[in-house]
């Protein structure tokens, strides 16, 4: 009995033992398996996670747009001013050294203090209603009496028309100037755009030794260069133009 007794005990407290023991697995395995896992950052710009069908939940990366006139990432800038031109002269037209003679109409005679102090020394010649042939006769004349200019202006075609050959007769009569200066006109009448037409046609054919000072372009936006007769000018439409011519001259 006593034996017997002994070996009960002995299984008895090591069953006891071994339940001991997997109670204690048990509670390892629950708290391994409860165990808290730390979330996944998500970062700006990460994608949706596949099946996700909620847009909102998409991080997307913000976009920056410079200022305007950046240039990048050194933070500096720079602006640039761009507006309209009043100029109409080629940058390869420099003043020729010489005397100057100008030919023209009343409108020469506006412009005339203007334009003596803008080209010193031009020798004006100018007349009310002159019509371009009448100018042509002007510079044969300047011409035979030796007094024609290293540069010639003419300014012409207020009063009527000027055709082809009227232009090629005024290069013909200012044959030896190194420079033959066209000014074409703004002027309401019915003529002015055929003019400047056979002008700035006349020019072309004359590469080298005739060019346009484009009058019209540069006072085309400026009505209150003109009195109210829209063909003679006001003080600033004569330094307007003077200046223009000046730039050729």
């Amino acid at each position: 009995m006593g034996s017997i007794s002994r070996i009960d005990r002995i299984i008895g407290m090591g069953l006891v033992a071994l339940l001991l023991a997997l109670l204690g697995l048990g509670l390892a395995q629950r708290t391994t398996l409860g165990r808290a896992v730390p979330p996944v950052a998500v970062t700006a710009g990460a994608s949706l996670a596949a099946g996700s069908s909620d847009p909102s939940t998409a991080a997307s990366p913000p976009t920056s747009v410079p200022p305007t006139g950046s240039t990048g990432s050194t933070g500096s800038t720079s602006t640039s001013t761009i507006g309209p031109s009043t100029s109409t002269a080629p940058t390869n037209q420099i003043p020729l050294a010489g005397p100057v003679t100008a030919v023209g109409d009343s409108i020469m005679l506006d412009i005339q203090p203007n334009l003596q102090q803008d080209v010193p020394g031009v020798q004006i010649d100018g007349l009310v209603s002159r019509q371009f042939e009448t100018g042509i006769g002007v510079v044969q004349a300047d011409r035979a009496a030796g007094t024609l200019g290293t540069v010639l202006v003419v300014e012409l075609g207020t009063n009527g028309s000027v055709t082809s050959s009227d232009f090629d007769a005024m290069m013909q009569a200012a044959t030896g100037v190194k420079r033959v200066v066209f000014v074409n006109v703004d002027v309401p009448r019915s003529w002015e755009v055929p003019d400047n037409a056979a002008l700035a046609a006349g020019v072309a054919r004359y590469p080298g030794v005739a060019v346009l000072a484009d009058w019209q372009a540069l006072s085309s936006s400026h009505p209150e260069w003109f009195t109210p007769d829209q063909v003679h000018l006001q003080p600033a439409g004569a330094q307007a133009l003077a200046g223009l011519i000046a730039q050729y001259a």
